[in-house]
C-alpha cells in the first residue's frame, strides 16, 4: 500500500491505494478512516483492480472544515468527482460503508455517468423520508437516547468524545458489532445522558477481529483530529435531505451488490423490511449477502467473506 494527498474540490484528500487497473474507491463512515478498508485493499488489488481508500472529508489526514455546510451533498459528491479527475479516470466502482454508503447511493443518482458499479455495506437504500432527518431524530429521542439527535448540538458530543477517545472508540466498536449489544442504548432516556453514559462497557482488547495495534491506529488519529469533522456529516443531514428532493424517486441503475452482517444493528433500527425497499429502488441489484454473526463493521469482522463477495461482483462487471 502507498499513501498520498491530492488537492480536490478545494480540500486536501489523503488516500491509501494499492494495485493497478480500473479504480475501486472505498468510502468509509463514522467513526472510520481509509484504514477501515485495510483488509479489502490487498484483495481488490490482487484481483487486478486499483483500490483507493480516502480519508473522507473531515477525517484523518484529509482537510476537516468546521462549517457544517461544507458537508452537504453537493460538496461531498464534488469531492468524489474531483478525486476521479485527479486520478485521471472517467468512472469507478464505488464502495461505501455507514455514512460512506449514504454518499455512494447518492453518487449513482447525482453523477451516474461516473459510476461503474456499487459495493454497498451495511446501509441499504430506502425511500425518501417524509420529514427532515433531524425532526425524525428529535421524535425518537422523546422515548430514548438516539445518537443522531445527540450529535446535532455543536460542541456537546465533540467535547465528550474528544476527551474520551480511547473509551468511546472501544465502546462504540464493541456495541455496533452486535444488534443486541447496541440496542441497549435505547434503554436509557435522552435527557441528561451522553453517548458514554449509554454505550455498554467493552471487554479488553484484543478481540478476535480487532488487534491492539489496529485499535490504537484509530485512537491516535482521532486524538490528533477530534471528532467534529465526522459529526458534521450527521449535522448536515437536513441539508442533504433538501438537496436530494428532486432525486428521491430516481432509480439507482448501476450494477450493485449489498453486503451486511446479519447482526448489524443498523438493519434492526431501520424497521420493516429495508432490503425489500432497496430491491425496488435498485433494479440491477445482483446480490444481497447477509453474513452470519457479523455486525456493523462487517468488513473488519468477516474480511475474508466480504472480500470474496466483493471480488466476485467485480469479476461480473
Amino acid at each position: 500500500m502507498s499513501t498520498r494527498t491530492l488537492h480536490v474540490n478545494g480540500i486536501d484528500l489523503a488516500i491509501t491505494e494499492q494495485g493497478d487497473g480500473d479504480p475501486v474507491i472505498l468510502c468509509h463512515g463514522f467513526p472510520g478512516l481509509g484504514y477501515s478498508w485495510r483488509h479489502q485493499l490487498p484483495a481488490i488489488a490482487g484481483a487486478g483492480w486499483h483500490a483507493i481508500a480516502p480519508d473522507m472529508r473531515g477525517y484523518g489526514r484529509s482537510s476537516r472544515p468546521t462549517d457544517v455546510g461544507a458537508y452537504d451533498r453537493a460538496t461531498t459528491v464534488a469531492d468524489m468527482e474531483g478525486l476521479l479527475d485527479a486520478l485521471n479516470v472517467e468512472r469507478a466502482v464505488f464502495a461505501g460503508h455507514d455514512f460512506g454508503a449514504h454518499l455512494v447511493w447518492d453518487l449513482a443518482r447525482w453523477i451516474p455517468e461516473r459510476v461503474a458499479g456499487l459495493i454497498q455495506l451495511s446501509v441499504p437504500l430506502t425511500p425518501r423520508a417524509p420529514m427532515r432527518p433531524n425532526e425524525i431524530s428529535a421524535f425518537l429521542a422523546r422515548d430514548h437516547f438516539f445518537h443522531m439527535h445527540y450529535f446535532q448540538q455543536p460542541g456537546v458530543a465533540d467535547e465528550e468524545l474528544d476527551t474520551n477517545v480511547d473509551e468511546f472508540l472501544r465502546r462504540v466498536f464493541w456495541a455496533l458489532s452486535d444488534t443486541d449489544r447496541y440496542l441497549t442504548c435505547w434503554e436509557h432516556p435522552a435527557v441528561d445522558n451522553g453517548y458514554l453514559d449509554v454505550l455498554p462497557p467493552a471487554p479488553p482488547l484484543p478481540w478476535e477481529w480487532f488487534s491492539v495495534d489496529e485499535f490504537h491506529y484509530y485512537v491516535d488519529e482521532f486524538t490528533r483530529t477530534g471528532f467534529t469533522g465526522g459529526l458534521n456529516w450527521y449535522r448536515a443531514a437536513d441539508l442533504v435531505w433538501e438537496q436530494n428532493a428532486e432525486l428521491h424517486d430516481k432509480l439507482v441503475l448501476a450494477p450493485t451488490v449489498f453486503i451486511a452482517g446479519d447482526r448489524d444493528p443498523v438493519l434492526a433500527m431501520m424497521g420493516r423490511d429495508p432490503l425489500a425497499a432497496m430491491a425496488s429502488l435498485v433494479p440491477d441489484l445482483r446480490n444481497v449477502e447477509l453474513i452470519p454473526g457479523a455486525g456493523h463493521f462487517v468488513q473488519m469482522q468477516e474480511p475474508d467473506r466480504v472480500n470474496a463477495k466483493m471480488v466476485e461482483f467485480l469479476e461480473s462487471l
